[in-house]
């Protein structure tokens, strides 16, 4: 933990008994709330995702705003959705934005406020004796894939009108072997795994799903209409000391990764070192430089919609478009955010 990580107070200050007390005396409990706390509940476990969090922690952004920031690892096991729709815990985070626009179908009262990646990593890999550069490049190949991501695999070939009985999904996990061993022509996996990606070595393909016209979020942040509403001063200063840790982090990359793996020391420098100048380059883009970090545009969220009503996903009902997404929380930290 660094250096200006926060204390915990002990909860419920003890009275101050019998007479003689000069002056008001500040209960513990008091000082814990002066300091609302900013409980932020990740869709994974924790992981260089958050490099521009911790920045922020260990430059005492938060402090400086006056709240007090915890990590909430997920899992497989555990629904972060649901963790925060049911008031646990403030903020999430969810590695894609369709989860999002599924929970508003579903009367789930949650809605993303900012996106920490600007274009999705989600990448096709193939390798260069059998490359796969373009959508209509997947005729006749064998697409290895994990089971939640057939759904993108169905809306890239929709939206490149390409008959889903032309491409072979084979269901595999994480391992990039089934490409280097033949069992499949193509496999999936985020450009941000760099660790992952090095046994494909300078053989490696790449065909971005954003590329290929599904534009998808990575890594957006949301909270329950309740906290929007009536806790929106908290979600700004939570908006803008992570958007300065962000910034941080670009500006000093290896100190940013000493301060990660000081945080999280399940992490290995070298890996975080590597993965984190390609995080860097999604969380900030030319859009970023005008509207600064954290920003998104309401038409790709449209879009979104859109294209995943036509797949036929939305089980209950098309969510609308403000169901899904506010820009409340980015229009009130414009001024704030960092432009880079």
């Amino acid at each position: 933990m660094s250096s200006i990580h926060r204390r915990n107070l002990l909860a419920g200050g003890a009275a101050v008994a019998g007479a003689g007390v000069l002056g008001p005396v500040l209960s513990v409990e008091t000082l814990a709330q002066s300091k609302p706390a900013v409980n932020l509940q990740l869709g994974w476990l924790l992981s260089g995702n958050q490099i521009g969090e911790v920045c922020a922690k260990a430059m005492g952004y938060y402090d400086a705003e006056g709240v007090d920031l915890k990590f909430q690892p997920g899992g497989p096991s555990i629904d972060g959705v649901a963790v925060v729709a049911a008031g646990r815990h403030e903020v999430g985070q969810v590695s894609s934005s369709p989860s999002l626009m599924l929970a508003a179908s579903q009367d789930i009262p949650v809605k993303c406020f900012a996106t920490g990646a600007q274009v999705h990593p989600y990448t096709f890999f193939s390798l260069k004796k059998n490359p796969v550069r373009e959508p209509k490049d997947l005729v006749g190949k064998k697409v290895g894939i994990q089971a939640t991501g057939v759904i993108l695999l169905r809306a890239l070939l929709a939206k490149n009108k390409i008959p889903e009985k032309d491409v072979t999904i084979v269901t595999l996990g994480a391992d990039m072997a089934p490409l280097l061993t033949g069992q499949v022509d193509v496999i999936t996996g985020w450009l941000t795994n760099t660790t992952a990606l090095k046994v494909l070595g300078d053989q490696r393909v790449d065909m971005r799903l954003w590329d290929t016209g599904v534009q998808l979020y990575a890594l957006p942040y949301y909270a329950t209409h309740d906290t929007l509403k009536n806790k929106a001063d908290v979600l700004a200063k939570f908006l803008r000391a992570t958007g300065k840790g962000w910034a941080y982090a670009l500006a000093n990359q290896e100190k940013a990764v000493d301060f990660l793996v000081k945080e999280f020391p399940n992490l290995k420098r070298d890996d975080e070192i590597e993965a984190a100048k390609v995080m860097l380059d999604y969380a900030f883009s030319p859009k970023t430089k005008v509207e600064g970090w954290g920003t998104m545009d309401p038409k790709v969220w449209q879009d979104q919609i859109d294209l995943y009503a036509e797949l036929g996903q939305f089980s209950k009902r098309t969510p609308k478009l403000d169901e899904v997404m506010t820009l409340d929380i980015l229009k009130a930290t414009a001024d704030a955010r960092p432009k880079a």
